[in-house]
């Protein structure tokens, strides 16, 4: 095993949004098991470290219709998760499960029975959502505002965690001689009282391999950031390019130590698009094709809708950006999907540099904007680029996927990971059980304690 820093890799299943092309005729189901079962199986072939789902909850629509370039539908989470914990033995298996329409009850259940199903393998990622279309999904205007979903995220974590606590390792004696199952009479027994639940009851779930599976978080706002680091095993990042990866390196583990826990033992992983070539002009050649077909014209309207919040059909993709303001007070435009910015008129701005800087038109600023392709190039390309990011503390690994499902990740085991693997950066087999384990993360707190939860202010 090399000293140098070892590199967390993990696979993303294409199909929520835009980046996915289902048009491409290598593009398989989004739906039937087989392209689950394929794309699991390939990322463990490969010795990687997690499978990941993302989630939508809302079918995207753009004023009253249906739009046509993201995949429509994707099944329930937590079941295409099980089912591949059956044909897997080793990967983790990463759910996308927001808090903000969950309870915390059915949460810790379904992710203890995962984590007991799949030997220890199971992982959250921990999403919030301020969009009150979503919310008409469950309940009267489910809505949220910015403050009140970091309030229940942070207590919804802590009441899952609590109930997982509620069993210990050692609860269940399960001795013939005696006829005692359970240790005692409190196995399970938990009481919450808060601003967002009032809950008591007893958790029915025996504590599971993991203890407390693997937490995941993508905070982006200040708040999500302090969330994130002192509460998640591994953070999302949207920062693709080195020095800005770098950068939210830098303040992400600087915010994890500030939280009282130890940055080594939290895991920043961007996640990033990967096109490869035989060549590196063959790969930037079929990077152009597969993002002009990502980025199509309208595709690029309803990108800039998204940040305009105003229908924008009328507009040339070939021309320039809109002349008018975003109206980001307006009915929101296109929904089912989480707001590009926080600040939309700032988003325009900047938008409106990049395009007056390079001669960009409409389409041309939104396929710049919206390039996912982090590694285009050669196989040893890619391998170096990667590397480099890890052993620079950009971060410390990378969530990879492509194009089309679910054949797009073969090439990337094929072609990249054993180079990683032969420099000594990753690993050649799995050693260990768990994916803490796998991840190099530290045991959960021990039976009643608990970790710090944030609150946003």
């Amino acid at each position: 095993m090399s000293d140098r820093k070892q590199i967390v890799l993990g696979a993303y299943f294409p199909g929520v949004n835009h980046d996915t092309v289902w048009s491409d005729p290598a593009s398989g189901s989004h739906i039937d098991f087989a392209s689950f079962e394929h794309w699991a199986r390939t990322a463990e072939r490969g010795k990687l470290d997690l499978l990941f789902l993302a989630e939508g909850l809302r079918i995207r629509t753009r004023g009253e219709d249906f739009f046509d370039q993201d995949v429509v539908g994707r099944p329930d989470t937590f079941t295409v998760l099980a089912s591949l914990a059956a044909v897997t033995e080793h990967i983790g298996l990463a759910g996308t499960i927001n808090s903000t329409f969950n309870e915390p009850y059915e949460l810790a259940r379904k992710f203890a029975t995962l984590d007991v199903l799949s030997g220890g393998r199971a992982a959250w990622n921990v999403v919030t959502s301020s969009d009150a279309p979503t919310g008409e999904n469950f309940r009267h205007g489910g809505y949220l505002g910015h403050h009140q979903r970091y309030e229940r995220a942070g207590e919804t974590l802590a009441a899952v965690r609590t109930l997982w606590d509620s069993w210990g390792s050692d609860a269940v004696v399960a001795d013939p001689a005696s006829g005692t199952f359970l240790r005692d009479g409190h196995v399970g027994d938990f009481a919450l009282h808060g601003n967002q639940f009032d809950i008591a009851g007893r958790f029915t779930v025996p504590r599971s391999p993991q203890g407390h599976p693997v937490i995941l978080q993508a905070g982006e706002s200040p708040a999500g950031r302090d969330f994130a680091a002192a509460n998640a095993d591994a953070i999302f990042s949207r920062y693709q390019k080195f020095e800005e990866a770098r950068a939210f390196f830098d303040d992400v583990k600087a915010r994890v130590a500030k939280a009282g826990r130890n940055p080594d033992e939290v895991r920043i992983l961007p996640s990033a698009g990967v096109v490869l070539g035989d060549t590196e002009a063959q790969a930037r050649e079929r990077h152009a094709e597969i993002h002009d077909r990502q980025v199509d014209p309208w595709t690029a309207i309803v990108l800039a809708e998204m940040v305009w919040n105003r229908d924008l059909s009328a507009y040339d993709p070939d021309g320039p950006l809109p002349d008018v303001d975003p109206t980001p007070e307006a009915p929101t435009w296109i929904r089912g999907r989480a707001p590009l910015t926080q600040d939309a008129h700032a988003t325009a701005k900047a938008w409106r540099e990049i395009a007056d800087a390079r001669g960009l038109s409409l389409r041309e600023t939104v396929k710049h904007v919206f390039d996912r392709a982090v590694f285009v190039g050669t196989p040893e390309h890619v391998a170096d680029e990667i590397d480099r990011y890890v052993q620079a503390d950009a971060c410390d690994g990378f969530i990879l996927g492509s194009h089309v499902s679910p054949t797009g990740l073969d090439e990337i085991v094929e072609k990249v990971v054993p180079i990683l693997a032969d420099r000594g950066v990753f690993r050649t087999d799995y050693e260990r059980g768990t994916l803490r384990e796998n991840l190099g993360l530290a045991s959960p707190a021990r039976f009643g304690e608990r970790r710090p939860s944030v609150v946003a202010s």
